[in-house]
């Protein structure tokens, strides 16, 4: 069992296949998705790695978690999670970031987010009732739910009964989408279909439990290699523009006595 990621959905479009099929995806983008924290075994009782992602504002953002992501040595992050895992060698590093190359193409994966928010529903768009009766007979009540009791006894409703209400905004789990298509660089994940949630909210996504794994996963996972420093031979930018500035002033200095030299 490896890690997940936190991914933040973008939208939906569509990608073109070598046969000329196009496939309807969702775009999801992968913002600096680091390790900020371990569970281990002998401290908590279950192996975990906890990400965040996402910058946050510091005003936004309490001093106890603050503190927390200074001891991971990250920026402050919009979103956290933990994913568990099976033993110790499935760990990423405290402070890596999680590539889009974390997945596969092909990879079967499981979304869990929280659906859109609806308001306020009646009975008919909540659960999908049939309503009364459109002609004779019925009277200011075509989309009314029925009957909600019984007699004097029980002489209550019952829980759960279905009737008008909050409708959406429920943390569901979609299970076995495929992974169409990666994209490294820009950190994105093309996933066949739609997805839980509405724009630019959090998901996570895990791999497939219901299928095999599929051969060439990396593990524990794919981490962004930071860029190494600079030597101090090597000369930096500012220093080769500093250069290119005094060669154009040198070249303009020495314009005037060439035309004078070419006069005598």
């Amino acid at each position: 069992m490896r890690t997940g990621v936190i991914a933040k959905k973008v939208g939906m479009t569509r990608l073109f296949q070598e046969d000329g099929r196009h496939v309807p995806v969702t775009v999801l983008a992968l913002e600096d998705c680091q390790v900020v924290s371990h569970r281990t075994a002998d401290r908590d009782g279950y192996f975990a790695v906890q990400l965040g992602a996402g910058e946050a504002k510091q005003k936004n953002v309490a001093k106890p978690q603050r503190e927390h992501f200074a001891k991971a040595d990250v920026g402050l992050k919009k979103k956290v999670a933990e994913f568990r895992v099976e033993s110790e060698d499935a760990l990423v590093p405290v402070g890596a970031t999680i590539s889009a190359e974390h997945f596969v193409a092909g990879q079967m994966v499981d979304i869990t987010g929280h659906t859109q928010g609806k308001g306020f529903a009646g009975a008919m768009k909540r659960w999908g009732f049939g309503g009364m009766r459109a002609t004779h007979g019925v009277s200011i009540s075509h989309r009314a739910h029925g009957s909600t009791g019984n007699r004097q006894d029980p002489g209550r409703v019952f829980k759960g009964k279905k009737m008008a209400g909050h409708m959406g905004d429920r943390q569901r789990t979609q299970q076995n989408l495929e992974i169409v298509r990666t994209d490294a660089e820009r950190g994105l994940l093309f996933v066949k279909g739609s997805v839980p949630g509405a724009k630019n909210g959090w998901l996570l996504v895990r791999d497939a439990v219901k299928l095999p794994l599929p051969e060439g996963l990396p593990f524990p996972g794919a981490v962004i290699e930071k860029k190494a420093p600079q030597n101090d031979e090597t000369p930096s930018v500012a220093e080769t523009a500093a250069e290119d500035v005094v060669a154009t002033e040198a070249v303009e200095t020495d314009a005037p006595d060439a035309q004078e030299n070419k006069e005598g």
